[in-house]
């Protein structure tokens, strides 16, 4: 896989090290335990997969170039390249100018953007509309389009799905850029509509059994389908493609109730008539890095904790799965972590961010559970470890560790 060209200060000491020694002993990534880093009074577990995948140093590497690329002209960035604090605040620094927010809503009106000026596409992708807008103000977009190839792939799926009369059924969150410029492309060649979750395609199974009513339909579905969709037209032929960063087993979950559903209409032997198999569409990083948590999932653990940004969509989800069996803690750096009685966290259903006390236990040895999102630098993580460190003053050094790690056959 390609080697990308990124600031060193997101590359960290600790975890650097531990990612390429798992690298070079499973180059395949066939083992998905945990590596364990034994401090002695405290334990950490560290996934298998995390952190940058692809698409975000694909992004990085291109914001960068930009800069480097245009010396005293001004740049912008249609919004968030990805959900990472630490990312955006130095790209902010750097002098880079934010068009949008993450949610739609305008910082830098389009009257105020010129022709000289250069725009990056984020890694989500963006809509044909901004897209035709940029176009029409002779802003050439080419050269800093860090959209993620992965999300490029769905949208030429559903491309293809459409040439052939299928309907487009998008697993995502409808107000998520990706499910945005996902939607955008897509309903440019085929009926479109979103669903959530697993909850919102039972609805709509009913809808194609004749269960539910069109004004039903519409009602559930409002704002989350296509111009002109017909209910009765365009749930005949179907096809699942996702947000890149929903949790890969739901939308395969998604995509199996919609088959069982086209087959319990159609009938096993018509079924491939009404019902298209997308799994090829979905996103290896975010596959790679649950599968890495279930694995986390194995061991016996006192507590996790998720490092991202707290609007990163596939961090939630990895927070979403360790939540089940450990108490678990989403921080977007070490920052959050106050002293050793003390965090601070974000509660991602409730969107708030909440304080915890004692959150350490008082044992020995404490078994911590660390990982992060895909939008996450290592160096970020580092900090996180390092911090909770300090809180065992006994611990063996990060040296030792490491290279018994190494050593270890």
């Amino acid at each position: 896989m390609k080697q990308f060209d990124i600031p060193t200060f997101y590359r960290s000491p600790i975890i650097s090290r531990v990612k390429s020694l798992r690298k070079e002993r499973d180059p395949r990534k066939k083992d998905f335990t945990p590596t364990v880093l034994d401090f002695g009074p405290v334990k950490f577990y560290i996934a298998r997969h995390f952190g940058f995948c692809y698409g975000v140093e694909n992004a990085i590497e291109i914001s960068y170039r930009a800069l480097d690329d245009n010396p005293g002209k001004r740049i912008f960035l249609l919004s968030e390249m990805i959900h990472n604090p630490a990312v955006n605040h130095d790209l902010q620094a750097r002098g880079i100018r934010f068009i949008m927010d993450t949610k739609g809503k305008q910082l830098t009106p389009w009257e105020d953007i010129t022709s000289d000026d250069i725009v990056i596409i984020p890694a989500f992708g963006t809509t044909i509309e901004i897209m035709e807008r940029l176009a029409d103000m002779g802003i050439e977009t080419k050269s800093y389009d860090t959209t993620c190839p992965f999300v490029v792939k769905v949208w030429k799926r559903a491309d293809q799905l459409g040439g052939k009369d299928f309907t487009i059924i998008v697993h995502g969150k409808h107000r998520h850029e990706e499910t945005r410029a996902t939607f955008s492309h897509s309903q440019q060649n085929a009926p479109t509509v979103i669903v959530r979750d697993l909850a919102d395609t039972e609805k709509l199974a009913q809808v194609i059994k004749g269960e539910l009513s069109r004004a039903d339909f519409y009602r559930i579905f409002d704002g989350k389908y296509s111009e002109g969709f017909d209910p009765d037209r365009d749930l005949t032929r179907v096809g699942v493609v996702n947000q890149t960063t929903m949790l890969a087993s739901e939308t395969q979950g998604i995509a199996d109730y919609v088959k069982q559903t086209i087959i319990e209409k159609y009938g096993e032997e018509a079924y491939k008539d009404h019902f298209a198999d997308t799994r090829d569409t979905l996103c290896y990083a975010t596959n790679d890095n649950q599968r890495a948590t279930f694995g986390l999932l194995e061991m016996d653990a006192d507590l996790a904790i998720i490092v991202g940004g707290y609007n990163s969509s596939n961090t939630s989800h990895i927070v979403e799965l360790c939540e089940e069996k450990y108490p678990s803690y989403f921080i977007s750096s070490a920052d959050k972590i106050v002293d050793r009685n003390l965090i601070h966290h974000f509660n991602y259903h409730e969107q708030v961010e909440l304080s915890t006390a004692d959150f350490l236990p008082h044992k020995n040895p404490v078994n911590i559970i660390l990982t992060s999102g895909a939008s996450c630098p290592d160096a970020v993580v580092d900090e996180v470890m390092q911090k909770l460190l300090g809180y065992f003053p006994t611990a063996r050094t990060v040296e030792n560790v490491l290279e018994s790690l190494e050593s270890a056959s």
